[in-house]
């Protein structure tokens, strides 16, 4: 057999052979094979096969597989043949009705695909797609027409006439199994797992076995040696759609010592060259969003316009950090004392830290490193273990815009990474969202190690209406504030307080969350989609029960709401409950999720006292025509966003994120001028030049 010439391999981009393993049968092993090649950017071929007996597998360079014909001397290429040009090869052996993988050879003698789209295993359908073909199959239509039918609904699909050819064919033999299901159109870049950044595909769909995502240290995406991962979970569907590595502590050790040894050059860097960097940067974010957006959508269950937005939001505080030059500034007092002037410097601090929540993959990391970085500090950021996607697209960005090696780097993990991240003592600073009971043993550790900490977390914000407020204007901001994102923001209206009642307001509330539509994400029109886990779903619908046996009124249930297609998803439809008191559990407790609760006050002075006994109180609007009832509101309440007649407002960049009492526990908030100061430390100068010292004047000490 002739091989192809091939370039030698790429030591940076080696693939590497499937992990062995048993197998119940053969068809599952020659799976296990073929979709490990897929993440590794080669394509795995059936060299040779003694059914029921043994299974030799290779692969083939970019897919492409040949075929002797004698015609004029000439091998003419085809995509029938089985022959492998790659002296890669693994074999199974049924050995006591199982199937044993093992390695024969684990070298590759070409690089990998460049572009993963170019993959045979693109072309498979999914399994809602299969179904299709069978229903039509069954109906006469042809395959031509199946295939046009199926890509009015997946204008992106890849699949050919011959791939329902084959179909059809597994129908009539009668061996289309679950495995053959599977869908495999899948996007790895986001994961930090890919080979090019340029293989990203707009709508990411499901590997088996799933991707592992990848560590970001020193500029490169590094698999991790942990053994214990964590799995990312699609809402919609239940499907895996990777894992997430538990980092060991010599990995997070060795994104330290890069985020330290490249602080010193990149403190130098110009603050001019670290803007332009963030221009690109901004540049790059507006040109990927739909990208960023679906997989967010993925991995968060967020509608794409929510996941546009979490986007948006996180993009409006890098256009901010492109004038640091301006922002930066420190101050200057000439001859302030005999002879001397005085002035002041802002510096960077060093390695930097932040933790993100799970509720805004995008913003909450743009909250962070971008400040830090464009003050010239170096970083290391810890997503949330249930998104992280969002994270590693960004840190492909970032590459792309020009960030040094080191200068950003990503781990992920659980509580032993947090405890290393306050522990180290080389991190100087931590920045935090996510739940209180993470938040307080991340303040007690780390400040009793000296780090200087910004801390939002658990949020509760209310809606005060008043008897005179607009209805319509109203009714439309409730229920936005209360159901949008499925509740899981930290604006999210958690309570409405009203005065005189809320039996006039019900009927409207009803109507208007009835309106809202609930499904996937990515279907069009969707306004929630599900929550980010069953976990989170169960919690939602115990604390629900508990207040309606706590006597509380339920005006609207969304616990039982079945999504058509996707059965299976976390979906918790808008749920309204009336008559809470202060002493129910769900008024006690963060619900994230879309439950609006309803309270009752004779007064506006009661009201304002519901509100400041709250211990969580992020943010507070009311609603009414009074001027005098506004300015009473806004002198008097207790929390650190207020808002007129609007949804509680959602801070500008240049404006620092606000909280109040045990939603925000830190000196210096996120972004704006606070942010800046946390991230830098400012440093006098007094100078003075012997010879412009006058004799017998003494100076100022």
């Amino acid at each position: 057999m002739e091989t192809q010439s091939c370039e030698e391999p790429n030591e940076q981009t080696k693939m590497l052979p499937p992990p062995a393993g048993t197998f119940q049968n053969r068809e599952e092993l020659i799976k296990h094979v073929r979709d490990f090649g897929v993440t590794q950017g080669y394509v795995v071929t059936i060299k040779n096969s003694r059914k029921e007996k043994t299974v030799i597998l290779g692969c083939d360079r970019g897919g492409v597989y040949r075929r002797r014909r004698k015609t004029e001397n000439i091998r003419k290429r085809t995509v029938t043949s089985r022959l492998i040009n790659c002296p890669f090869e693994v074999v199974g052996k049924r050995q006591n009705n199982l199937w044993i993988l093992t390695i024969k050879n684990e070298e590759h003698n070409h690089e990998p695909l460049r572009d993963i789209s170019d993959h045979p295993s693109f072309c498979r359908f999914s399994e809602k797609e299969v179904l299709q073909i069978v229903e039509m199959t069954e109906a006469g239509i042809k395959p031509r027409q199946i295939l046009s039918v199926l890509g009015q609904n997946n204008p992106r699909l890849l699949s050919r006439s011959r791939h329902v050819y084959n179909i059809k064919a597994k129908i009539r033999k009668g061996n289309l199994s679950v495995e053959s299901l599977k869908q495999c159109r899948h996007s790895t870049s986001a994961l930090g797992i890919s080979h090019s950044s340029e293989s990203m595909e707009a709508s990411p769909s499901r590997i088996y076995p799933p991707p592992r995502v990848r560590n970001f240290i020193g500029g490169e995406f590094v698999e991790s040696k942990a053994t214990a991962s964590v799995a990312v979970i699609d809402p919609v569907t239940q499907e895996m759609v990777s894992l997430v590595p538990l980092t060991t502590k010599e990995e997070f050790k060795a994104a330290v010592t890069a985020a330290k040894q490249a602080f010193p050059s990149w403190k130098k860097t110009p603050i001019a060259t670290r803007q332009c960097i963030m221009f690109k940067l901004q540049e790059l974010i507006r040109r990927d969003i739909d990208k960023l957006a679906m997989i967010i959508t993925v991995e968060h269950g967020k509608t794409l316009k929510d996941a546009r937005d979490d986007v948006l939001c996180g993009l409006e505080v890098v256009e901010q950090t492109c004038g640091m030059a301006t922002l930066q500034m420190g101050e200057f007092v000439s001859n302030g004392s005999n002879g001397i002037d005085t002035y002041s410097i802002r510096e960077p601090l060093g390695v930097c830290a932040g933790i993100c929540s799970f509720n805004f993959p995008a913003m909450i990391p743009l909250w962070m490193f971008p400040m830090a970085v464009s003050c010239g500090n170096t970083f290391i950021l810890k997503p949330s273990e249930k998104d992280p996607g969002a994270s590693m697209i960004l840190a492909e960005l970032a590459v792309e815009a020009g960030l040094p090696n080191g200068v950003l780097n990503i781990v992920h993990g659980n509580n032993d990474i947090l405890n290393e991240i306050c522990d180290d003592e080389d991190i100087k600073t931590i920045s935090f969202v996510g739940s209180n009971t993470a938040g307080m043993h991340i303040i007690a550790r780390a400040a009793a190690r000296g780090k200087r900490i910004q801390s939002n977390m658990g949020t509760k914000n209310y809606a005060v209406i008043m008897p005179d407020a607009s209805v319509d204007a109203t009714l439309n901001a409730l229920v936005a504030a209360g159901f949008g994102a499925a509740g899981q923001r930290c604006i999210t209206l958690s309570i409405a307080v009203f005065i005189g009642g809320s039996k006039i307001w019900e009927a409207g509330l009803v109507e208007r969350a009835n309106a809202l539509k609930v499904n996937a994400g990515t279907e069009p029109g969707a306004d929630l989609g599900p929550v980010i886990s069953k976990q989170a779903k169960e919690h939602i619908c115990r604390l629900i029960q508990s207040d309606i046996e706590s006597g509380a009124r339920l005006v609207l249930d969304g616990r039982n709401i079945v999504v058509q297609r996707y059965e299976n998803g976390n979906f918790v439809g808008p749920t309204i409950l009336c008559d809470v008191t202060s002493d129910m559990e769900c008024y006690k407790e963060e619900m994230l999720g879309p439950v609006l609760l309803c309270m009752q006050a004779d007064s506006l002075e009661e009201a304002i006292d519901i509100v400041n006994g709250e211990r969580y109180c992020n943010g507070a609007s009311i609603f009414t025509t009074s001027c005098a009832a506004a300015k009473k509101f806004r002198d008097e309440i207790e929390t650190g966003q207020v808002g007129i007649n609007t949804l509680v407002p959602v801070s500008l960049p240049f404006f620092s994120s606000t909280g109040s009492k045990e939603s925000v526990i830190s000196d210096l908030n996120f972004h704006g001028k606070a942010g800046l100061q946390f991230y830098t430390q400012i440093k006098m100068v007094r100078q003075q030049w012997e010879d412009l010292v006058r004799p017998g004047l003494p100076t100022c000490q």
